[in-house]
């Protein structure tokens, strides 16, 4: 955990878990409904490292953290043991079906990624070893690394009945034995030396021969190993099972009678029921796959390419992450997430054109390591620091990404093995067969991805963040002092209405300047639009805050009147949403301003630069009442 620490010493300092009756969050703070707010050392959390300042309003104890509140309320509901996702702005949310299933895959896959991607590495260096012939397949050192390879992905379904069962909120040891049922090896060795007592589905697609059955039901026997749709499904059946024994059997044999009973009949029902159709269903699965990737590997390579780091950046990834495990399971192989291997060496490129080019003292620090990491496949510090506000750098490293996908496919490139990230990945594509077209067209597809990205960059009109000419006049002579550059953005008035100094503001995170510079506006008419060109970063469903990062990196946060977060988006009326890009002067929301009052909210709205740290001042405006698009304030670096 990255706040741990941290985390510990709030929960400490509210007077511990046990005083607290809920924890939300909002765009900067922790909301704690405590129990008795005498119990919290107030003092100690406000000059506590890593809290703004705490605030007391509305019967809600707020520990003002800043932008990064969502990864220390997770840190905090963690070790609490508070329940977690229930922000107070995300409540009401109405989540989509989609939604929800990119939520559970992600749940349960990303426990495994770091071992399984390590598992991966040591597979595909042991191939790699054995294809330059420093290895023979027979000797004990190979034995083992490949022991050591194939260990976790041969017995995936234990693991993830461990993961699955956590996000179901299920036994995870019940999650467990299930998984291990499936893989349990007497059922692999009757399939391969017994004889079937007869075939059901004869002269279909779906011929099976039966081994054995079960109180005279047949048994369907197939191999699970590695698998990933059996075990997620019995392990979310079988945690529905489980809350209805826990509602039925009394709590003083309950420790082991709903296991009992649970076992008992998920494991049968898997291995009967759940087990073949979600195996069949996977075959079908990979066999459509492999059938829309036969049609044009070089057409399904560029769009892979091109939209993989889109697909990062919204958490679409998750969907395609379980096709591809299916894939290897059921084929052998996989050609889908081949054709994104380029995509972080693209990145990569950009970034490293953008380090040689620029001459920002601040710029280049950021690069250095995005440019170290994106090597390795960890492309997080380029995207979303370096590419992404800057919008054309991410276009190119896109178009990069999508030559090198293209080559990818028409090259055949296959994985074998889901290994590691960036160079690491490289030997994932060793066919068992050697090193064939497939890894040839890896090597040249990646190759070719990082050079076209650097030459996109480098010779594509690359421009340092904007750097202004202005003039110190001299106040005694009236004469030009002479001309001093000057880096500066220029954030407008996002509302209409009279400007007031923070400290006016009654809310004491806002008022003390503890989160940024900038000024309050008391609005004359309802309605918000972008401060800057970039991209917004932050809009909770309550409407009542939003947060813009500029294209130059500044960071603006607009909040809505006091404690509105408590209308949970009444009379707030988004016209964009999180994550768009959105220029000057753009209408960003309408607020109902008599409905707002009338349910007894004031409408004072800080207007801040949370990253004010970043820079030599914030400079705000003399005016007493402005104009939307207005100058509001002046960033100095």
């Amino acid at each position: 955990m990255k706040y741990e620490t941290l985390a510990k010493d709030i929960i400490q300092n509210v007077g511990g878990k046990e005083n607290v009756n809920s924890l939300t969050h909002c765009i900067t703070r922790l909301r704690f409904k405590l129990k008795d707010e005498s119990k919290a050392n107030t003092e100690v959390l406000k000059n506590m490292d890593g809290v703004v300042t705490v605030v007391k309003s509305g019967g809600q104890y707020q520990v003002v953290i800043g932008n990064h509140v969502p990864e220390v309320y997770a840190d905090v509901a963690a070790i609490g043991g508070f329940q977690a996702g229930s922000s107070e702005e995300a409540s009401n949310e109405k989540v989509s079906l989609f939604n929800k299933f990119i939520d559970t895959i992600s749940g349960v896959f990303t426990p495994t990624l770091g071992v399984l991607s390590a598992t991966g590495m040591i597979k595909g260096f042991t191939a790699l070893f054995v294809a330059l012939g420093w290895l023979t397949n027979t000797s004990g050192t190979y034995q083992i690394l490949n022991a050591l390879g194939d260990c976790l992905f041969y017995f995936f379904p234990i693991f993830l009945g461990y993961t699955s069962a956590k996000k179901f909120n299920a036994n995870i040891f019940i999650g467990m034995a299930i998984g291990a049922s499936l893989v349990y090896p007497t059922f692999s060795a009757i399939t391969a030396t017994g004889k079937p007592l007869y075939t059901l589905f004869s002269g279909t697609i779906f011929e099976s021969p039966v081994y054995i059955t079960f109180l005279g039901i047949p048994v369907i026997l197939m191999s699970y190993a590695s698998t990933v749709l059996p075990i997620i499904i019995s392990t979310y059946v079988g945690s529905k099972i489980e809350n209805f024994f826990k509602r039925v059997i009394p709590s003083v044999v309950r420790t082991f009678l709903v296991p009992f009973f649970t076992l008992l009949v998920i494991v049968p029902l898997a291995l009967i029921v759940i087990g073949p159709l979600s195996t069949w269903a996977g075959q079908l699965l990979g066999a459509g796959t492999l059938f829309v990737y036969n049609l044009s590997p070089i057409i399904e390579g560029i769009l892979m390419g091109a939209f993989w780091q889109v697909f990062v950046i919204f958490g679409l990834h998750w969907g395609l992450v379980p096709i591809a495990l299916n894939n290897l399971a059921v084929l052998k192989f996989d050609p889908i997430l081949a054709a994104t291997l380029g995509a972080s060496f693209a990145q990569t490129g950009v970034v490293l054109a953008i380090l040689f080019k620029t001459k920002n003292a601040k710029l280049r620090s950021l690069s250095i390591p995005a440019v170290i990491s994106g090597i390795f496949g960890v492309t997080e510090p380029a995207i979303y620091g370096i590419t992404l506000p800057r919008k054309k750098p991410f276009i190119l490293s896109c178009i990069g990404a999508a030559v090198g996908g293209g080559i990818i496919g028409a090259m055949g490139t296959k994985g074998y093995i889901l290994g590691g990230l960036g160079i690491f990945a490289i030997p994932s594509y060793i066919s068992p067969t050697g090193m064939d077209r497939g890894f040839y067209g890896a090597v040249i597809g990646i190759l070719v991805s990082f050079v076209l990205g650097f030459l996109l960059m480098f010779f594509g009109g690359f421009k340092d963040d904007e750097v202004k000419e202005t003039k110190k006049e001299d106040r005694t002579t009236g004469g030009a002092q002479g001309e001093v550059l000057v880096k500066q953005e220029t954030v407008i008035s996002p509302l209409k209405g009279e400007v007031k100094p923070l400290s006016e503001v009654t809310d004491e995170a806002f008022s003390t300047g503890a989160l940024g510079k900038g000024v309050a506006i008391e609005p004359s008419e309802g309605k918000v639009v972008a401060p800057v060109d970039g991209v917004l970063t932050s809009l909770f469903s309550s409407g009542h805050a939003i947060g813009i990062t500029s294209d130059h990196g500044v960071e603006v946060l607009i909040h809505v009147g006091k404690d509105t977060v408590k209308l949970k988006g009444q009379h707030f009326y988004p016209k964009v949403k999180q994550g768009d890009a959105v220029k000057k002067g753009q209408l960003l929301m309408e607020f109902d301003m008599e409905a707002i009052k009338e349910a007894g909210y004031v409408l004072t709205t800080p207007v801040i630069v949370a990253n004010t740290a970043n820079y030599l001042d914030v400079i705000e405006t003399e005016k007493k009442s402005v104009e939307y698009q207005e100058d509001l304030l002046t960033v100095v670096v």
